[in-house]
């Protein structure tokens, strides 16, 4: 008797337990089947809630008319050099510097000391030099912001006080912006990649150094910022900077292991053209902010110069660095070398647009101009830049810098259409 219950229960867990795997392959199922559900309808779900993108493209409201394209005079200079007051400097005090601009015909300078090495103080150091003085140089009051964060240049056309941009190099992004607008310089990004890139917020800058020294090849990573930044709607004036350290010694005595440099890195290589409206260090700043600039490998090389008629009546009517709300029809473009050309060279001209290539072109003769018709979209911002290739311009007074730059001539700035001014 015992023996058939024991089997009664045992048939009876049986029973039991199938039905409880039963019910968890059941629960299974409807969860699998419940999750399929869900993943194929979230789809139409998402598409049903109406959501709207506050910062899709949207038609801009008026913008000023450009700045006329006649009012101005093109100045030419560096804006990155430094003195004896940095403290890897060699042979190249003030007065060598300024005498060697004038002699090759630079317009503007801005030798940008290195702050950490003064503790900030650049008004006792740079600026107190009793031969930052010129007659015909205009001189900037500027300066290398030197962090661990990175490098920048600030510039100014007066004096301002450089101390309290020092003092808050560590600090973080909100509060380094805000007393920089407070001092109301312009403030750019040196040497944006490699071991002292600018490691800083780029919405607080006006300009990059797109070219920096003689030696083109390594401004690669740096093109490819300055494009990624203009894509999204950052309106960043491109230009260059020797950051020339080391001059050419007096006596044998004073030579370093640096000395060499100042044959193949110097002032103007590369000179960053402006079209300023003065001859004043004010106006070398607006042009500078403004984006009316192009980048030549040297002073003596050709100067590329890019405008755009709008409704191609004949007459250009922007450059570089301005900025109108689209039309919808072709605009014609045109590119001209003005200065100093390799008699019989030719040049190629690559458009740029949007930061992918759009077109190369070819040029030669004694008047080096290439045009191109494209039509900006109505909607959405769009930009176009060319970069010139060609023959190298002799630069005798730093004759190795034309290795370093190699076929490289000369970058624009780019022209702007449908870029928000109040980005």
């Amino acid at each position: 008797m015992k023996a058939k219950l024991d089997l009664k229960r045992k048939g009876n867990f049986n029973i039991s337990l199938a039905n409880r795997k039963i019910r968890t392959i059941a629960s299974s199922i409807c969860f699998v089947l419940l999750v399929i559900a869900t993943v194929c309808t979230s789809g139409v779900a998402l598409a049903q809630t109406g959501h709207v993108n506050p910062w899709a493209p949207a038609e801009l409201a008026p913008l000023p008319p450009p700045a006329s394209l006649t009012n101005g005079v093109w100045l030419k200079g560096d804006l990155h050099v430094h003195s004896r007051h940095s403290k890897e400097s060699s042979n190249n005090p003030v007065a060598k510097i300024i005498s060697f601009s004038k002699s090759v015909g630079i317009n503007f300078l801005a030798i940008t000391d290195h702050d950490n090495h003064v503790d900030g103080d650049v008004a006792h150091h740079t600026w107190a030099d009793p031969d930052f003085k010129s007659d015909s140089v205009l001189l900037l009051y500027a300066a290398e912001w030197t962090t661990t964060r990175g490098h920048g240049n600030a510039f100014s056309a007066r004096p301002y006080d450089h101390q309290r941009l020092y003092d808050v190099r560590d600090q973080r992004d909100v509060v380094v912006g805000a007393v920089k607008k407070e001092l109301g310089i312009h403030l750019s990004a040196n040497h944006p990649s490699g071991k002292d890139h600018f490691g800083y917020s780029y919405d607080m800058i006006e300009s990059i150094e797109v070219w920096n020294s003689a030696v083109w090849s390594k401004n690669a990573n740096a093109i490819m910022i300055w494009d990624d930044m203009l894509s999204s709607g950052r309106k960043l004036t491109g230009r260059g900077g020797s950051d020339a350290h080391h001059g050419t010694p007096e006596t044998p005595a004073q030579e370093t292991k640096n000395s060499y440099q100042a044959k193949a890195n110097y002032v103007g290589t590369p000179t960053t053209w402006v079209f300023a409206t003065a001859r004043t260090t004010q106006a070398v700043i607006d042009a500078l902010t403004n984006g009316r600039v192009s980048i030549s490998a040297n002073p003596y090389a050709p100067r590329v110069e890019f405008y755009a008629d709008i409704n191609q009546d004949g007459k250009m009517d922007m450059m570089m660095g301005d900025n109108v709300k689209a039309t919808g029809k072709p605009v014609k473009f045109r590119v001209q070398l003005s200065g100093n050309t390799v008699p019989d060279g030719e040049y190629t001209i690559s458009i740029v647009k949007n930061g992918d290539p759009f077109s190369t072109l070819k040029t030669t003769g004694k008047i080096l101009i290439v045009e191109f018709i494209d039509t900006p979209a109505t909607i959405g911002r769009t930009y176009y830049r060319v970069a010139v290739e060609g023959p190298p311009t002799v630069y005798p007074q730093v004759p190795g810098s034309m290795a370093l730059s190699g076929n490289m001539v000369g970058l624009s700035n780019p022209i702007y259409f449908n870029f928000d001014p109040n980005f």
